[in-house]
């Protein structure tokens, strides 16, 4: 059964890779979706921003890509990341780095 997650992730993770790191790991998670950096949401991130990302799939792939984006890439840091479960509204056939 297809699952989805709307994740808010804080810290160091803009301008050094998150983006693209993050589209590999799932690829190799196998989920879809997409990903961006976000600053519209000063609220959530504060006035540096921070990313957003949209994930897809069965619900062990999504739990095992959320322990992924927890951690982070070896650039990163990753302060806090909320997590949203959602209904999908629309259905992803891959996954991409969205401007």
């Amino acid at each position: 059964m297809l699952k989805q997650v709307h994740l808010y992730i804080k810290g160091d993770v803009i301008g050094v890779g998150f983006r693209a790191w993050t589209k590999i790991q799932a690829k190799i998670t196998g989920v879809t979706g997409w990903v961006r950096n976000s600053f519209s949401h000063p609220d959530i991130f504060g006035v540096g921003g921070g990313v957003e990302t949209v994930i897809q799939g069965d619900e062990k792939k999504v739990k095992s890509m959320i322990e992924s984006v927890k951690q982070g890439s070896p650039v990163a840091r990753v302060d806090d990341v909320e997590v949203y479960w959602q209904d999908a509204k629309e259905i992803f056939d891959g996954f991409e780095i969205r401007k």
